[in-house]
């Protein structure tokens, strides 16, 4: 993305019209796109920012929904105001109305008093729902209200109040199989997919991989400065299952063990270094691995690629989290 000069002295990307910098708590971070999907996306989405309805950011875990959610932010005329995201997966059901609602004084035990939620900490600007697919089915019909009038009401009181936001989502699930399911409200579901974006995953734009790895190595305090042709072929052999998550904690892993001024091949996770395995080998090695092994193999590298975690390994894999906490106990 080459940037250009509007008239405003904003420096746009001459590509997709946007401003490629967002505003985080640790300062500004420049927007990586060469590849052609990419670029389409930003292209649609200079095109929404300029709108207040609802956008869903659709993609896989780790592809940068929320990068794509501050992106409209930043080229929206809510720039000025508050960009305030949520995890809706990492909230209990029974906290989550008075976290995005707030509540009043004495609603419920320990509050001492009143508290403001996220639509009024937003007010103004954008409220990023993420995960809004592990909504509560309960919580839904709340949510859907406070679209359609602008209006909340805070926890054990009766008053509602307007707010001014626009509402971006983002899931790596399928809403419409999950209002098939009877999971997702069929009347949320429409009333939030106005506009859709899908955030193509790492492994179908191959010429994003090396410029985002450039990128995640000048944010790193390390004296390192680049990456050996070796450790630039290993990255673009990975089929990254993690995508740009996963791409940057190997980026961060490279970083911390590099002794040379480059970050070399046998500086990365052991999953990006080792060989392709030969046609012809020999018994008892890779191709006379039974499947459990393989799979088991699979699991701790996608594990490794999500620094851990294995609620976000077991949503890359597509199991439930018991799943795989079962097949890890496995001998």
């Amino acid at each position: 993305m080459t940037p250009r000069v509007r008239p405003t002295c904003d420096p746009t990307c001459a590509v997709c019209g946007l401003v490629p910098l967002i505003t985080r708590l640790k300062g500004t971070t420049r927007v990586v796109a060469r590849s052609a999907a990419m670029q389409s996306l930003l292209k649609r989405a200079a095109r929404f920012a300029a709108s207040d309805a609802p956008v869903v950011v659709l993609g896989e875990t780790g592809t940068g929904k929320e990068v794509v959610a501050r992106v409209l932010h930043a080229n929206s005329a809510r720039s000025r105001q508050a960009f305030v995201a949520v995890n809706v997966a990492a909230l209990p059901a029974e906290l989550l109305e008075s976290e995005l609602f707030g509540h009043g004084k004495g609603s419920f035990t320990g509050a001492s008093a009143a508290r403001p939620g996220l639509f009024e900490a937003a007010d103004g600007g954008t409220l990023f729902l993420d995960e809004i697919g592990e909504m509560p089915h309960g919580f839904q019909a709340k949510l859907l209200r406070a679209l359609q009038d602008g209006e909340i009401r805070r926890v054990g009181e009766n008053a509602p109040f307007v707010v001014d936001v626009r509402v971006v989502c983002a899931t790596h699930r399928d809403l419409a199989e999950r209002v098939r399911a009877g999971l997702f409200r069929e009347d949320l579901y429409y009333r939030l997919r106005v506009l859709t974006l899908e955030v193509p995953p790492l492994r179908e734009r191959p010429e994003d991989v090396l410029a985002l790895a450039e990128h995640f190595l000048a944010d790193e305090r390390a004296p390192v400065v680049g990456f050996t042709d070796a450790a630039k072929a290993r990255l673009q052999q990975h089929p990254w299952p993690g995508n740009v998550r996963e791409l940057q904690n190997v980026v961060k892993h490279g970083a911390a063990l590099a002794t040379g001024p480059a970050v070399d091949a046998c500086d990365l996770p052991d999953g990006l270094t080792r060989p392709p395995a030969p046609h012809c080998v020999a018994p008892g090695t890779e191709a006379h691995k039974t499947l459990a092994e393989v799979e088991r193999e699979h699991i701790l590298r996608v594990l490794d690629a999500c620094g851990g975690s294995q609620s976000e390994a077991a949503r890359v894999l597509g199991v439930a989290r018991n799943t795989l906490w079962r097949k890890l106990r496995s001998p």
